[in-house]
């Protein structure tokens, strides 16, 4: 078995398609649901919210769907990523 560590500069290979999940974190559960709506529009996808932090400043939703390739999935990020009220993408 491989082990990543510091020293690992291979990236890992991924078979397309592939289903992906994104965590997306903001202050607004509306608005992080509404993102992951507008960004997946009609494709098929899971979604289910996730937790808030401890203070309740922060909320996440979990979001997953298939991709076809490096490049939609890269899309996809950038699209969550630049989002207004989305602070974080995992």
């Amino acid at each position: 078995m491989d082990i990543l560590d510091d020293s690992t500069t291979q990236k890992p290979e991924i078979s397309y398609p592939t289903r992906w999940g994104f965590t997306i974190i903001g202050r607004d559960k509306d608005v992080l649901h509404n993102c992951i709506k507008e960004v997946l529009q009609s494709k098929e996808h899971l979604c289910s919210y996730g937790k808030s932090s401890k203070n309740g400043k922060f909320q996440s939703y979990y979001a997953s769907c298939i991709v076809q390739s490096q490049e939609e999935r890269d899309a996809l990020f950038g699209a969550f990523s630049s989002y207004e009220g989305v602070d974080v993408v995992l």
